[in-house]
């Protein structure tokens, strides 16, 4: 059900920051890190503070991140993350037990789940982990047992890319909560985002493809 567009806004975390910037949608604070102003390393982390993390535009699945929680770290970091991009993202680091993942579908969502950090490690994936401990446990539930405030910021946000299926992340600690990046194509997993609806969940992606493909046939674009 992916589109052209919302591949692309999904996949560039500098184009997601400048949106949730503009509609005022809460996000962690962050800065944009441009390879040929090095002197802006210092007033970045002054601006931040430590710890926090490093994020090329581009990744996924907890690559080309990095935290850092000094000068040096952040040299350093910033020295290898620019070899692959002259592009960055600086963000205050906010730690949560877990992530929520809310899944959207033409503008409904379908479901919740809450992603915990990998064992003894800040991300959900941890790439340097061997056998079960990579991923963090995953816990399904109803999307109305979700918080509304959660819920609600999800909507928000993959509104603001489309209508297709996106599973958008956030964290909340205590009142606040904040997007940290929008899925295009999220995973659809037997045992975990199916936990709670089961085949049902697979029913509404199904129907929608096929109200798509009807609209096309129709001859009214989707």
């Amino acid at each position: 059900m992916d589109d052209s567009t919302s591949i692309l806004r999904c996949t560039n975390k500098v184009y997601l920051t400048d949106l949730l910037k503009s509609h005022d949608l809460g996000m962690p604070r962050t800065e944009i890190l441009y390879k040929d102003r090095p002197e802006e390393l210092q007033h970045v982390a002054t601006r931040l503070g430590f710890p926090l993390v490093l994020k090329v535009p581009d990744g996924c699945f907890s690559r080309g991140v990095i935290k850092v929680s000094t000068p040096e770290e952040m040299h350093t970091a910033t020295t290898q993350l620019y070899e692959h991009s002259v592009l960055l993202l600086a963000q205050e680091f906010f730690y949560t037990e877990y992530d929520w993942r809310i899944g959207i579908l033409n503008r409904k969502p379908i479901f919740a789940c809450q992603y915990f950090m990998s064992k003894g490690h800040w991300q959900i994936y941890n790439h340097k982990a061997i056998g079960a401990e990579v991923i963090g446990e995953c816990r399904t539930l109803a999307v109305h047992e979700a918080p509304r405030a959660v819920v609600e910021l999800a909507l928000k946000t993959a509104n603001l890319i489309g209508d297709g299926l996106y599973g958008v992340d956030l964290k909340q600690s205590g009142d606040q909560v904040v997007v940290i990046e929008v899925n295009d194509n999220p995973n659809l997993d037997a045992g975990i985002e199916d936990a709670y609806l089961q085949d049902d969940l697979y029913s509404l992606v199904l129907e929608e493809f096929v109200r798509r493909l009807e609209l096309k046939r129709l001859g009214q674009a989707w």
